[in-house]
């Protein structure tokens, strides 16, 4: 459905994309995680045909740079960073749906579900709008048409906690026929959603991996470390991993996402000369 075939890009003298290879089929639900740098963000803009790029990529076949017009009535898709549109709200929602030949009162409907008030909001240009409310209408605008493919990136990040949860409720409630490339810091938010995990590094894929429909991506692993001595290199590591210093920077505990456990335990590898013992036992009562 989506190829990557050996596709490289370059920015000046910075390489982001470095000669992937990848395929994505009808149905795959995929968490796209990662530092920032990594080159997320790059592959979605390519793959929406927004860059240049070597290599090639195809969406059922059509080649974005060349065809973006049919490739973009495929995809639904919410970015990192809302565009600067002056264009009012409501002008804006009967644009989009106009170009994807549906009602706007789908839109406005999820959008009524993440809390936007639209009679309050449809005369204030989009710009206007808080970082919040811009997720929220940028989400129904993706979520209220008709489209096999959903493509985000970090869409979850200006939302409240409420809309979150319903966010992510909408997203479960397509699972069934909606192929889905989520890129997200937080892998634990979309972990019950996703059925492969891909995770990239210096612009490579560097991890993907598929998990059974039958395995419970949702739940987290309680992580004990002991180190020999310690070090500032790792206790910034396992802090970005929310765990907590037990006594003196030797012990820690914390939690890991199931699915996230491959993507740690390659963190954890790099500090194995400190690394005294480790244990990884699934957390059936909350925190370790």
């Amino acid at each position: 459905m989506i190829n990557f075939n050996h596709v490289s890009k370059t920015f000046k003298r910075n390489q982001v994309l470095d000669h992937i290879d990848l395929n994505i089929e009808l149905g795959e639900r995929i968490a796209l995680v990662g530092s920032n740098g990594a080159g997320k963000t790059t592959l979605i803009r390519c793959l929406l045909g927004e860059y240049t790029y070597d290599g090639e990529v195809t969406v059922n076949g059509l080649i974005p740079r060349r065809e973006r017009s049919k490739v973009l009535q495929k995809i639904g898709f919410v970015p990192q960073l809302p565009p600067p549109l002056k264009m009012p709200v409501g002008q804006l929602v009967g644009f989009a749906a106009s170009l994807c030949n549906t009602e706007r009162k789908r839109m406005e409907d999820v959008a009524a579900r993440l809390g936007l008030d639209f009679g309050k909001i449809s005369h204030l240009p989009f710009v206007k709008l808080s970082g919040g409310m811009k997720q929220k209408l940028l989400i129904a605008i993706a979520m209220g048409r008709d489209t096999s493919v959903l493509v985000m990136d970090e869409p979850a990040a200006n939302l409240d906690p409420d809309a979150r949860h319903i966010f992510f409720e909408l997203l479960a409630e397509r699972l069934e026929n909606t192929t889905m490339l989520i890129s997200s810091h937080r892998l634990d938010e979309v972990a019950p959603l996703v059925n492969r995990v891909l995770e990239m590094d210096r612009g490579k894929v560097v991890l993907d991996d598929r998990v059974a429909e039958d395995v419970s991506l949702s739940g987290k692993l309680a992580c004990r470390l002991t180190l020999r001595r310690s070090e500032e290199a790792i206790a910034k590591a396992l802090l970005g991993w929310n765990f907590r210093d037990m006594g003196g920077g030797l012990e820690w505990q914390g939690n890991v996402a199931g699915p996230d456990r491959l993507r740690f335990l390659g963190m954890i590898s790099r500090y194995v000369g400190v690394l005294t013992s480790i244990s990884l036992d699934e957390d059936k009562g909350g925190e370790a």
